[in-house]
């Protein structure tokens, strides 16, 4: 028995079919977006195929961007022989908020996961060495997670990239601040006393 009109079925069906939205969710973005007045409903859609039709990577660091080349790459204060390595688009976002890198990015687009199907031939790892062979680069950061994924994409990259004879480091985890030490687990601990300093 159908419940509900086919449109708003299908408008339920095609949120659900976004990345953490169970079907409750959808069934409440669908009939949110059923309340909407039709200029609102229109702006929204205009909005979707927009961003699909203009974002683009960006040729130089494979990160999102309306332009031709991102600003970030464009950006001629930024240091250019210092490039961090991100898993996602996002991640750039995260960095940037910090305020504490001052060099260029390059986003893989994921990271190796075997059980995902995922392989080092589906990211932009080609990308990547291109970049570092073509000279200049001093240094390149990988910040991938601290998951099996991410450790093991920063591992394979590094492999690659250590006969160019380019620093290759990896972000410093470890307890967080503001957190106590007993809740922290075995692993976080260990990334923390592998990520010390001195004082």
């Amino acid at each position: 028995m159908q419940y509900f009109p086919a449109a708003l079925q299908e408008l339920s069906d095609q949120f659900a079919r976004l990345p953490g939205i169970g079907g409750k969710t959808a069934q409440r973005l669908a009939f949110h977006v059923l309340g909407l007045s039709e200029g609102e409903a229109q702006a929204f859609a205009d909005a979707i195929i927009q961003a699909k039709q203009t974002v683009h990577t960006c040729p130089v660091c494979q990160n999102l961007t309306d332009r031709e080349i991102c600003p970030i790459c464009e950006d001629s204060m930024r240091d250019k022989g210092l490039i961090c390595v991100v898993a996602e688009p996002k991640d750039v976002i995260a960095m940037e908020r910090s305020r504490e890198f001052g060099g260029l990015y390059h986003v893989l687009h994921g990271v190796i996961s075997p059980l995902d199907h995922v392989t080092q031939d589906d990211i932009r790892i080609k990308e990547l060495l291109q970049r570092v062979s073509a000279g200049d680069v001093r240094e390149v950061i990988m910040a991938t997670n601290p998951d099996t994924e991410g450790e093991a994409t920063a591992m394979y990259i590094s492999r690659l990239l250590r006969p160019m004879e380019v620093k290759v480091t990896r972000l410093a985890y470890g307890v967080p601040v503001g957190s106590q030490l007993e809740y922290a687990d075995e692993v976080t601990l260990s990334r923390a006393l592998e990520g010390r300093q001195e004082m």
